[in-house]
């Protein structure tokens, strides 16, 4: 349940971000006022596990460990989410979520590329049914939403290409600093380079916005920030992470349909066999034990 419901709460940021969008702010506004509501309660956690460390219940960080959660902040929450923000301008919410669930092929090809690690032949196939899928939605939003799917792909690619690096550094190291206290942590410094950002390029009278806009930050923090998160941890504590990430596949299916029912997307079989085949492919791609 928790899986499930993380998953989709996760998944339909998107949504609200598109909703946001339609009061004539921008992406980095967006994503500005999202951090600035979720901060207090990163920030409280972050504060609780500062504390614990100081009384030696859990391992204190040196100097090196704080440059590493910066570094991991940077480009997983702020650089990869600013490149979401970025593309959910151009695209629709579906295609950027099937780009996004992309993040898992993309940690297979770079460990491949640097850790040297062999790639099997079921793992191509399920890179080949993900990529197809992917390519049939891209098809789709060419056709409905314009020229600018291009660049709006590109962007959530990148997106897409850059948390999967954050993964990828962030694997040993979160077994000294602990999930909770990383995301705490790095979700925290984050917001600064967030709120800085927005600040030097747009300045304190950006912080007045229509009421609207408060209101969907507000839910964009709580129920597709903060929640989700520890519930996925949550989740993997108590199932594993292998399973959890299956269940996870529900999230770009949940996206496809909520954009239909709440943004009028339409709906249309391209798109749902694009979707079937990210799913078949992240499906064969998680129950394949890695080459040595």
């Amino acid at each position: 349940m928790l899986a499930c419901l993380g998953s989709i709460l996760f998944s339909a940021k998107a949504i609200v971000a598109k909703l946001t969008y339609r009061y004539g702010v921008d992406a980095l506004t967006v994503m500005g006022f999202r951090m600035l509501f979720a901060l207090p309660f990163f920030a409280v956690i972050a504060a609780l596990q500062a504390r614990r460390a100081r009384l030696g219940k859990i391992e204190r960080l040196n100097g090196r460990d704080v440059l590493k959660i910066l570094a991991l902040g940077f480009i997983g929450y702020y650089l990869s989410s600013y490149l979401d923000f970025l593309g959910l301008q151009y695209i629709s919410a579906g295609l950027e979520r099937l780009i996004l669930f992309l993040s898992p092929t993309f940690v297979l090809l770079i460990s491949a590329l640097y850790l040297k690690r062999r790639i099997t032949s079921l793992q191509w196939l399920a890179l080949g049914l993900s990529y197809l899928g992917v390519a049939l939605a891209f098809v789709h939003d060419l056709s409905f939403v314009g020229s600018n799917v291009l660049l709006g792909s590109g962007l959530v690619l990148a997106s897409a290409v850059t948390y999967a690096i954050y993964l990828i550094s962030s694997g040993e190291f979160l077994k000294k600093v602990g999930s909770t206290r990383l995301v705490a942590y790095a979700m925290s410094a984050s917001t600064a380079y967030v709120l800085l950002h927005f600040l030097v390029q747009k300045g304190w009278g950006e912080l007045i916005q229509p009421a609207g806009v408060y209101q969907l930050s507000i839910v964009h923090a709580v129920l597709h920030t903060v929640l989700p998160t520890f519930m996925i941890m949550w989740a993997v504590a108590r199932i594993g992470a292998p399973l959890t990430s299956q269940l996870g596949m529900v999230g770009p299916v949940s996206v496809l349909f909520l954009a239909w029912w709440i943004l009028d997307e339409p709906l249309t079989m391209l798109q749902l066999a694009g979707t079937a085949l990210v799913l078949a492919g992240m499906l064969v791609l998680g129950r394949v034990r890695p080459a040595k």
